[in-house]
């Protein structure tokens, strides 16, 4: 394709979050080609933040129904082939990708948004019944079948899935146990003062929570499955439900059987371009440049995907850019919501405002630069916080630590600028 020709036909791979909202922003945009979107899935493409919430519950009878991004509907009158199958082979000579029920699509542009798997736990016993993942719809509806009659619940990995699914399960009643091998929670995504709280919050519910241990052995028998989790410290767990939470893995193998770069991701650059011109990857299986930080990095968020998506469908239809969008993420656990907005990559420094131990923000600083703003049940702070770093507006640990300092009191003054007297 040459640059800044509209190609004729886009196939996307993979109809998640990402997938879904490339072909959607493709038709906003007046795309009139052919767009393909392929599912590995045998499912519309869906939301996945409330699988391990509100799904997982039943919350009023929720439905698969209720996940799906658009009907069936929107798809046909969008003139969107929406085709379910498992991808098995791209060749980039011929700008083709086959399936493997042999079928096979042309594309002008290709748009790999495969996703990321579940990391599985390599121990014995961890293909028992009882014991989960998850990141699928399947994996959900298997979960909340588990959790309806489960008395005994351990969570392998204390991330946000780990400790979303903890608090699900004890509001359903079920003992839970969190196992994580590092000293606290959320630790490769939050400060300190963030995961003490959360380590207050799931105790003070009756969530037990077992830091600095492995998991080396699964327990149980091939009639009523998992029945115990073994510790690096000897102890056994009793469990009938365990959820392995420790992390993703992105889905790379399509790429680089393709002969693209990989590392820790399908490498691309700041547009989303793999090293072929007619390839874009995108969401959490993208390594990409991002320009606001000038390093390469892979997220893993709802909000990556979605501004990824919509990159490439203005790249795909003249109106090229490069990609810098501020990340933020959030997590619903029990009646607390956290978000974090910006990317801490190494603090030295951290203020806390806010006077209830339940509703505070965390202010993270490299030197004199703000790099991240966490808020406990504090949305408008999160909202500023988002503002303060899209624009580049100023704020040091000195200003953030005076008596009354507030993000939005800061972004007011910052904005009507200082006050010239009249010569």
């Amino acid at each position: 394709m040459a640059d800044g020709a509209q190609p004729t036909s886009v196939v996307i791979v993979g109809a998640g979050q990402a997938g879904y909202e490339t072909a959607a922003s493709l038709r906003e945009r007046g795309y009139p080609g052919r767009i393909t979107l392929i599912s590995a899935e045998d499912a519309l493409p869906y939301e996945r933040p409330p699988l391990s919430k509100a799904y997982l519950k039943g919350e009023q009878h929720f439905s698969d129904e209720q996940l799906w991004l658009r009907p069936v509907t929107y798809y046909t009158r969008q003139s969107i082939d929406l085709v379910r199958g498992t991808v098995r082979e791209i060749d980039p000579i011929a700008r083709t990708v086959r399936l493997a029920d042999g079928s096979g699509y042309d594309y002008g542009h290709l748009v790999l948004a495969t996703g990321a798997q579940a990391r599985e736990l390599d121990v014995p016993g961890a293909g028992l019944r009882g014991v989960h993942t998850l990141r699928t719809a399947q994996d959900a509806a298997a979960l909340r079948a588990s959790l309806a009659t489960a008395r005994r619940a351990v969570v392998v990995g204390a991330g946000f899935i780990g400790l979303e699914f903890a608090a699900t399960a004890r509001e359903s009643g079920c003992e839970v146990t969190v196992v994580e091998a590092l000293d606290r929670p959320l630790a490769r995504v939050a400060s300190a003062p963030t995961a003490e709280y959360f380590t207050r919050l799931h105790r003070r519910a009756g969530t037990e929570l077992l830091f600095g241990q492995g998991v080396v052995a699964l327990h149980g028998d091939g009639r009523k499955g998992v029945t115990a989790v073994e510790l690096s410290d000897g102890r056994r767990l009793p469990a009938d439900l365990v959820l392995i939470g420790v992390g993703v893995v992105p889905r790379t193998e399509l790429a680089a059987a393709a002969g693209l770069p990989v590392n820790g991701g399908v490498t691309v650059d700041s547009r989303l371009l793999t090293s072929d011109p007619c390839i874009s990857a995108i969401g959490d299986c993208a390594s990409f440049r991002h320009v606001r930080f000038g390093n390469r990095l892979r997220l893993e968020s709802v909000q990556n995907a979605v501004g990824h998506a919509r990159l490439v469908a203005e790249r795909l239809t003249g109106a090229s850019r490069s990609y810098d969008e501020l990340p933020w993420f959030w997590s619903d656990q029990f009646a607390t919501t956290v978000q974090i907005a910006g990317l801490d990559e190494g603090h030295d420094s951290e203020i806390t405002i806010g006077d209830d131990p339940d509703a505070f923000s965390v202010l993270l600083f490299r030197g004199e630069e703000l790099q991240a703003v966490e808020s406990v049940n504090r949305s408008m702070d999160h909202l500023a916080a988002r503002r303060i770093l899209e624009q580049g507006i100023g704020l040091s640990p000195d200003e953030a630590g005076t008596p009354g300092f507030t993000l939005k009191g800061h972004l007011s003054r910052r904005r009507e600028g200082p006050v010239v007297a009249a010569g």
